[in-house]
């Protein structure tokens, strides 16, 4: 395949999708999703205008892209922004998708991957960001899931293990990034929570509630937001906190834990306190202790040093975040505000500045620029 002529028709391929109507990010996602194509198909295949056939299967994935966000958006007008306490009454066949995607065939990674992409309607872009890999090679993995279930027979559902990831990855790109799914997430576990008997799906309700209850709490009205320490916890919806709590206890009962009830027990742990300063760290550090013995994941780890920096001060929580590489996303805001807790404003600022360039979403790059800001202004003055 001939890379060069790909680069240089590839703007032209954009443009066009522009003039039919498409906006540029999606033009952009849709295309990338044909290169991927042309990659599999070319070199057995090339086409003799390599240029339209890129403008035909890009426009062909543009318009399966807006159909499926059509779909996923006429089944969030039915939920309500702050879902109703209780089993789900609404049924529709979003869940059963959810699982078929799940297709024993497909490894969990690409599994999420796909249903990610085919059902929730994340984008490959935001996909990468929550699997922490390139943009191109969640591309890869995406197209690889598509191959391999499309001659195979959608009769084997997948575990629930594999949802349950799935419907924690929409609740998270919902909560915090730029497209709200959160209610669409919390509708379909109450779902799968009143079908079967599971402690990890009552596990994964209670933390989505337990989130979802700070929701109103976390941007002012201009948009910035708010980081947990300094929200208004009269706005947080107690409703909510008082049903998590319940379904968490419920969960912890059956003495089978798992990671979504470790992390349901950190957020239960915050809303328990009633100001920022009577928040419990030790027990914190303890849970997240144990997030990281179930789970291994470089986040946990992460928010673990944060954890650590309150309970035994700023310096053992700089200790910890040592051990974990730079490169993760949001290491050099942690480090940043580690930092400024140790007096170092310097460092801290520099740092601030560093993790808005590659903050994920605009409320969180702007937090972060605000932050480099007011310690450069003190600095200066």
């Amino acid at each position: 395949m001939d890379e060069a002529l790909l680069r240089a028709i590839v703007p032209g391929v954009i443009g066009v999708l522009g003039r039919r109507g498409a906006d540029f990010a999606a033009a952009e996602d849709a295309v990338q999703d044909a290169l991927v194509e042309a990659v599999r198909v070319w070199p057995e295949d090339p086409p003799r205008d390599p240029r339209g056939w890129l403008v035909t299967v890009a426009w062909r994935r543009y318009l399966d892209a807006v159909r499926a966000d059509t779909s996923r958006r006429r089944r969030e007008e039915r939920v309500d922004d702050e879902p109703p306490p209780g089993p789900a009454e609404t049924r529709d066949d979003t869940l059963q998708l959810y699982f078929l995607c799940a297709h024993p065939s497909l490894t969990p990674a690409s599994a999420v991957a796909l249903t990610l992409r085919a059902v929730g309607g994340l984008t490959t872009r935001q996909i990468a960001q929550a699997y922490l890999v390139p943009e191109a090679t969640m591309a890869q993995r995406i197209s690889r899931a598509k191959r391999t279930v499309s001659g195979v027979r959608l009769d084997r559902p997948g575990d629930v293990a594999t949802v349950l990831r799935v419907l924690y990855l929409v609740f998270n790109e919902g909560y915090s990034g730029d497209v709200d799914l959160a209610a669409e997430a919390i509708r379909l576990t109450r779902q799968l929570a009143g079908a079967i008997e599971h402690e990890e799906v009552t596990g994964l309700l209670a933390l989505m509630l337990l989130h979802h209850a700070r929701r109103p709490a976390r941007l002012r009205p201009d948009g910035s937001l708010v980081p947990l320490a300094e929200q208004d916890r009269a706005l947080w919806d107690t409703r909510l906190v008082a049903e998590g709590v319940d379904l968490l206890q419920a969960a912890l009962a059956r003495d089978r834990l798992g990671e979504f009830q470790a992390q349901a027990a950190i957020a239960a742990l915050h809303a328990d306190a009633r100001t920022a300063e009577e928040t419990d760290w030790v027990q914190i550090v303890e849970w997240y202790d144990e997030l990281v013995r179930l789970t291994g994941s470089p986040v946990a780890r992460l928010n673990r040093a944060v954890a650590v920096g309150e309970a035994d001060g700023p310096r053992a929580g700089l200790a910890a975040l040592a051990c974990l590489d730079p490169a993760l996303p949001r290491h050099a805001a942690v480090a940043a505000y580690l930092h400024e807790r140790d007096g170092d404003r310097v460092t801290a600022a520099r740092l601030y500045a560093e993790a808005a360039r590659s903050a994920p979403n605009l409320a969180e790059r702007d937090h972060l620029t605000r932050q480099a800001a007011r310690l450069n202004a003190d600095l200066r003055g």
